[in-house]
């Protein structure tokens, strides 16, 4: 056994060593010198790339969510169902309840750096969610099944983003730099999707849950500050956004404000090859204001028409929405081409604490291709066309 597993060692070791670079202090990232390097491509805002070059982004997404959570403790979806009305009162319980959600997106991003400091884009977002519900037992009798799936599709909102640096310590291959960031979230996802796959017909022209919608129907500011730093290899930053909800939209509510922290570190182990590892913090706020539709009683109460009955399920309480989570992510990012970058990431939950009965995360993985495209006045165009010695150094 000793000599096998010394042989094997040794195999490790040679493999290891491998993917050890042998001058280390010669990187300056997989990205363009310019932005620093390397970046994160799942946090909006990450670099900029040289001056009068384009980038752009495909990023396909997949979410899971399972199981119902309030607070910081867990919540048995079975003991929310029942009859939500006893002798004129209600009762607490819910016709159905969901019991997970898996949430699939395609992001597609294409910006442009028009001086040393500032850059602009714009993203566009397709979304597919799929939601699984519980029917109560006299849900089970009234329709024959034991749930059914909610089910939405299409166009999500929009980005609009830029960015400004305040401060780089060297404008060329920055070690250390902070940047605005400012954009807004465009209001070209639906908010009127209708519950076409519930079993009654009377529900089908119902709408569906907030969390169902496309997007958020308003015109949302986003602000932040963005800090970078860089000690070859290693890479590391912090990035701090608030996206607004300033009013009701065209159905009588507001989704809650959003602040998110995120902080990286990355690695790089060779010229053409990095990990890195984040913590993401997001706070939501609660949904103010309710639907037109539910507070005339036409969707989300328990007698289809009545608004003074409960809730058919705790998805439509606006107060059943947002709340503090922390999750950890770790990923890897590869360059097979310079000038091109294949980036994966794997997020799970580490601390949640939700406003109310909620579906809780389980993971998110989300993959990037993101191009770097020079132009005919970047330092990298026709003058400097990229070529092996370009490879060498990372970009």
């Amino acid at each position: 056994m000793k000599p096998r597993f010394l042989k094997r060692s040794a195999w490790a070791v040679a493999a290891l060593a491998a993917l050890l670079p042998g001058r280390v202090d010669a990187y300056v990232g997989l990205c363009c010198g310019k932005c620093g390097g390397n970046m994160p491509m799942n946090i909006p805002g990450g670099g900029v790339p040289e001056t009068h070059e384009f980038r752009f982004k495909i990023q396909p997404m997949f979410m899971r969510m399972k199981g119902l959570r309030s607070g910081t403790s867990n919540v048995d979806g079975a003991s929310l169902l029942g009859m939500p009305v006893m002798m004129g009162k209600p009762t607490g319980k819910f016709m159905a309840v969901p019991e997970s959600m898996d949430m699939s997106m395609l992001n597609l991003a294409l910006g442009y750096s028009f001086t040393d400091d500032f850059f602009a884009g714009v993203m566009a977002m397709y979304q597919d969610n799929r939601m699984d519900m519980r029917f109560s037992s006299m849900m089970k009798t009234m329709t024959g099944m034991t749930g059914y799936t909610m089910k939405s599709h299409g166009v999500a909102d929009t980005m609009l983003m830029t960015k400004y640096r305040l401060y780089a310590d060297d404008p060329l291959i920055p070690t250390s730099e902070a940047s605005l960031f400012a954009g807004a979230n465009l209001p070209t996802g639906s908010i009127g999707e209708r519950n076409t796959t519930h079993p009654l017909a009377v529900r089908q022209q119902e709408l569906l849950p907030y969390g169902m919608q496309l997007g958020s129907g308003t015109v949302d500011p986003i602000l932040g500050l963005l800090y970078q730093g860089s000690s070859s290899p290693w890479w590391w930053g912090v990035d701090g956004t608030w996206t607004g909800r300033l009013y009701d939209n065209s159905r009588g509510y507001r989704l809650g404000d959003v602040w998110r922290v995120d902080a990286y570190l990355m690695n790089q182990i060779r010229y053409d090859f990095l990990w890195q590892a984040q913590l993401n913090f997001e706070h939501k706020g609660r949904i103010r204001g309710e639907a037109i539709e539910v507070r005339t009683g036409f969707s989300g109460r328990a007698t289809h028409g009545d608004p003074n009955s409960p809730y058919m399920t705790p998805l439509w309480n606006p107060a059943n929405y947002g709340g503090t989570k922390l999750s950890a992510t770790l990923g890897v990012q590869w360059q097979p081409a310079p000038l091109h970058i294949l980036d994966l990431t794997v997020r799970l939950p580490v601390y949640q604490r939700l406003n109310g009965v909620q579906l809780k995360d389980r993971f998110a993985v989300m993959f990037t291709w993101y191009v770097e495209i020079p132009t005919g006045r970047s330092i990298r165009g026709l003058t400097h066309p990229a070529g092996p010695a370009d490879a060498e150094l990372g970009f």
